[in-house]
């Protein structure tokens, strides 16, 4: 069995999943075969974990609150000629327990086992707990 490993990265000027979800679909047509995707200034050097059942963690907001299955990766030369990577995702946007991260740059390897949970079916619509006390909720495994 191959090792998995997942991707953490910010998800800039989403105020909400729902607000990413509209973003990835209105983005979506761009794409020939229409699935949602990210452009990357870097190529992941762990393409095959992350090939082998990997997700992208969406920060948004402060803290990881959904995430989507990496289908594959592309290449994209930008009008500038510089080489990108298009991270190429699943159109299903699975919600997490919420999980405090602090902003960085560019995206982070994240372990399985430090991965925040999915939460369960019928749970999407709950009322949103404040960033810092669903991160402490989640830190004792109440969420």
């Amino acid at each position: 069995m191959k090792n998995i490993i997942h991707i953490v990265k910010l998800s800039v000027g989403t105020e909400s999943v729902d607000s990413l979800l509209s973003w990835q679909k209105s983005r979506a047509a761009a794409h020939p075969e229409g699935l949602p995707f990210h452009i990357t200034r870097m190529w992941p050097k762990r393409e095959d974990e992350i090939l082998a059942g990997g997700s992208v963690y969406w920060v948004i907001k402060g803290s990881i609150q959904a995430r989507q299955r990496v289908r594959g990766f592309e290449e994209v030369i930008g009008g500038d000629g510089i080489r990108r990577c298009a991270f190429i995702l699943d159109p299903e946007i699975i919600r997490t327990a919420p999980a405090l991260k602090r902003p960085f740059q560019g995206w982070r390897y994240l372990k399985p086992e430090d991965a925040p949970i999915d939460l369960a079916a019928g749970r999407e619509n709950d009322d949103a707990l404040p960033p810092e006390l669903a991160g402490a909720l989640a830190d004792i495994g109440i969420l």
